[in-house]
């Protein structure tokens, strides 16, 4: 059942990993890039003019996200392999009372 959750949360975490891209790709440029090199205008932007202080603050929470992600998957897998990998204790028997 606990690996169920761990894949789960790795499924999870790639999907943030795969918006966090796209939500950066994005975001207009500083500079005029590639997109004027073939005609585009650099003022133009793919959801209105307001939209940059919106992308950059969503772009913050998922960077948070993600490094809070990272931490907890990487706290889980140490003590998933510290779970498997530990020997169970040895049972020592009283042989005095033989």
């Amino acid at each position: 059942m606990v690996t169920f959750f761990y894949f789960t949360a790795i499924t999870l975490f790639l999907l943030l990993c795969v918006l966090l891209c796209g939500v950066i790709m994005m975001q207009e440029s500083k500079s005029s890039g590639l997109g004027s090199s073939f005609g585009g205008d650099t003022t133009d932007s793919l959801f209105g003019t307001s939209t940059a202080d919106v992308l950059k603050k969503f772009t913050a929470y998922l960077a948070v996200a993600f490094m809070a992600a990272c931490i907890f998957l990487s706290y889980w897998t140490e003590g998933m392999e510290r779970a498997k990998t530990s020997t169970p204790q040895a049972v020592i028997e009283d042989v005095n009372n033989v």
